[in-house]
């Protein structure tokens, strides 16, 4: 099997370098860099990357040996077919360490074609330190070391409006292109460089704020074999992830007009505003998940996708979804809200993807507060009742934190002043100090556990506290089969 690189795969470089990218790991290259290629492919876009390693740990070597080249194995359902591609990436042309070539970095700026950077450099990477000098080489937080090489570009093009840059931030942090530019703004105030490099950084760059979606899930050992006899090329950089994208930005007309995503079958938005788009994300997607786990799991599910292969817990999810938080999300028209759910059901299918429920059940109460809360209570107050899917799902959920099902021990993991609530109070419970709906209560009530007192709910109390004793006596199946409406006289 033939080692990949530009001569074993004849494909010299052919873009000139018009994107720096802040970053090299698997989700920039299976999402940004496979888009880039693709709007090489399709558009003419003509884009080379270079990209820059802002962490002094680790150096890109396969990378560099593999001349930027690289596969990416995508797959997944899609209106109920199954899809499978595997792409060779050659828009990478070459690799600079910010640390080991400080210079050669910084040179990069006087590249007239250099016109977008993107970035993912984790959720803590957009960040200010006024211990970063002016004279690190590098210094080390990376909106530091922006800062520096857009300084040197400004003040090598004399402040040309041509030569400013639009930014794309990938970090999974709200408003992530908002966020670096006030944290650019703050090294130009540490480092006094000055009113005219401000007003440029801010009149003639475009810091757009971002929302990214594919699960990517690195290198796919289990496939490997499969996939390089079918490429012909040992390649240690193969990245695995689902055909399912998402780029949401937040920008002008002139960014919208520079990157021609309107001419490819990509799922990319220009967006006026982020915040229904992320909501309409945590509501269905992470709502989903949230709803999901403790069922599935109580069920005797391991994986998404078996539980999706189960009528009654897919049954189940999917009400969640059409029936509880669909309606309370008024600021998208319903067929874009049902080809969502329709997309995120089929995420949920894709075989390739194994997601364990124990893994996405870590912190579950604060993920019940920020993902399915907001919606409980919108459909609440619109219906005058509460959703009891939501709350079944809620019961689970308590049940599950009881560490055990059916002598089997669960790990559950969550901050340890929650677990040790939850200890306390079930231990209370067995020992029969207190009943289920007393139970219950103490729980609903702790504005630790769900920043505020769910008892104010009407019935909710007496309903989970029925769930629960089902749940106990019938098992999860046989109540999913005879849910109970919500319970609400005394």
């Amino acid at each position: 099997m033939k080692q990949l690189n530009r001569n074993t795969a004849n494909k010299p470089i052919e873009y000139p370098e018009r994107v720096l990218q802040f970053g090299g790991g698997n989700f920039l290259r299976a999402f940004c860099d496979w888009m880039i290629n693709e709007l090489n492919e399709k558009t003419g876009f003509d884009a080379g990357v270079i990209v820059v390693k802002p962490t002094e740990g680790g150096n890109y070597k396969e990378l560099k040996q593999q001349d930027g080249l690289f596969h990416v194995a995508l797959d997944g359902i899609k209106r109920g077919e199954m899809l499978s591609e595997v792409k060779l990436i050659s828009c990478v042309n070459r690799v600079i360490h910010s640390y080991n070539e400080w210079d050669k970095y910084l040179k990069t700026a006087l590249q007239p074609e250099i016109r977008f950077i993107i970035s993912n450099t984790t959720e803590a990477g957009i960040k200010f330190s006024d211990s970063d000098s002016f004279e690190d080489q590098p210094p080390k937080e990376f909106p530091a070391k922006l800062t520096l090489w857009l300084l040197y570009r400004f003040d090598h093009f004399k402040g040309a409006e041509d030569k400013g840059c639009i930014v794309l931030p990938c970090e999974l942090i709200e408003d992530n292109g908002e966020e670096l530019l006030k944290t650019v703004l703050q090294y130009i105030k540490l480092w006094d460089l000055g009113d005219d490099f401000q007003q440029w950084i801010e009149k003639h760059n475009y810091f757009c704020s971002t929302l990214v979606d594919r699960i990517v899930s690195g290198f796919p050992e289990n496939r490997k074999n499969e996939i390089q006899q079918k490429t012909g090329f040992k390649d240690p950089l193969l990245v695995a992830g689902e055909e399912y994208h998402s780029w949401i930005i937040k920008a002008p007309e002139i960014v919208k007009k520079e990157l021609p995503f309107e001419k490819t079958n990509l799922n990319v938005q220009f967006v006026d505003e982020l915040a229904s788009y992320r909501e309409l994300k945590v509501r269905i997607l992470n709502g989903a998940h949230t709803s999901l786990v403790p069922v599935g799991y109580l069920a005797g599910l391991r994986t998404v996708r078996e539980s999706m292969d189960d009528d009654l817990v897919l049954n189940h999810v999917e009400q969640v979804l059409r029936e509880e938080i669909k309606p309370t999300l008024n600021k998208f028209p319903e067929s874009e809200i049902d080809a969502f759910i329709d997309a995120v059901l089929d995420r949920f299918k894709n075989p390739t993807l194994k997601h364990y429920l124990l893994a996405i059940s870590l912190n579950s109460t604060s993920k019940f507060q920020a993902r399915l809360l907001p919606a409980f209570k919108e459909y609440t107050s619109e219906k005058g009742h509460f959703p009891k899917r939501t709350a079944f799902s809620l019961a689970c959920m308590l049940r599950f934190y009881k560490g055990e099902f059916k002598g089997e021990s669960i790990e559950v993991k969550d901050d340890p002043e929650v677990l040790s609530f939850f200890n306390q109070q079930w231990e209370k419970k067995d020992k029969k100090l207190i009943n289920t709906e007393e139970f219950v209560e103490s729980i609903l009530q702790n504005k630790i556990i769900f920043g505020e007192d769910l008892t104010q709910f009407e019935g909710l109390v007496r309903t989970i506290a029925v769930y629960l004793n089902e749940i106990e006596a019938e098992g999860i199946r046989e109540s999913l089969r005879n849910l109970k409406t919500p319970i609400y006289e005394n």
